[in-house]
C-alpha cells in the first residue's frame, strides 16, 4: 500500500527542522523556552495520554496519511535504514477541543512491522502512544529536541522526537507542537 493522501500532507506543514540531543545542545534554557513549551517539549511517558489530559472537550487523531514511502534522508541515517528503503509513515494530527494541537510523524521501517509488530500499520485513528506505552517489547529512548524553520506564524517553532526499540529495531516518533498548544 502506498501512502494515502487526505486534504494536505505534511510537506506543507513541518518546517525543516534541526534536532539536537537535548534542550541544553539546542541552546535551549530556562529563560528561551519555559512554562507551557517547556513542559511539552520534555514530556515524559505517554504524549498522547499528557494531551487527553490537557483536554476540556475531548481528544482525537486525525490520521492525514499512512503508507509506505520514503523517509527522509535525515530519517534513514537516524534510524540506519539502507539508501531508498522504504517504511511504513504515519501523520496524523492530535487534536484537543476540536483543533490541531500536534502534528505528528511516525516512521516505521518494514522489520518493525513482524510479529505484533503488524497492528503498527492498522491503527487508523487510535493513538500509537496508546499502543506503544502499553506494550513491553518497546521501549522508548532518549528524547531530542527540534528547533523549526517556520515559514509563517502557524507552523511549528518547536519539536520532540525519540526512538522506540524492540530489541535490534526501532522506529521514530516526531511530535511538532503547534504554537496554539503552548501559547494558552
Amino acid at each position: 500500500m502506498l501512502l494515502k493522501d487526505s486534504e494536505q500532507t505534511f510537506g506543507q506543514s513541518i518546517p525543516p527542522t534541526t534536532w539536537y540531543r537535548s534542550l541544553a545542545a539546542a541552546g535551549l534554557r530556562c529563560p528561551d523556552v519555559h512554562g507551557s513549551a517547556r513542559y511539552w517539549l520534555t514530556v515524559e511517558g505517554s504524549f498522547t495520554r499528557a494531551l487527553q489530559q490537557e483536554c476540556r472537550e475531548g481528544f482525537h487523531v486525525e490520521v492525514v496519511r499512512e503508507g509506505f514511502a520514503l523517509p527522509s534522508a535525515e530519517e534513514a541515517r537516524r534510524l540506519a535504514l539502507p539508501p531508498r528503503q522504504l517504511a511504513w509513515i504515519r501523520e496524523v494530527r492530535l487534536c484537543g477541543d476540536g483543533q490541531p494541537w500536534v502534528l505528528a510523524r511516525t516512521v516505521i521501517p518494514q522489520n518493525c512491522l513482524t510479529g505484533h509488530g503488524k497492528r503498527l500499520s492498522g491503527l487508523g485513528s487510535k493513538p500509537l502512544g496508546a499502543y506503544l506505552f502499553s506494550n513491553p517489547e518497546w521501549q522508548r529512548g532518549p528524547l531530542e529536541t527540534g528547533l523549526c524553520q517556520p515559514a509563517n506564524p502557524a507552523q511549528p517553532q518547536l519539536a520532540r522526537r525519540s526512538l522506540f526499540h524492540r530489541g535490534p529495531d526501532a522506529l521514530m516518533v516526531a511530535e511538532y507542537l503547534l504554537p496554539i498548544l503552548y501559547q494558552h
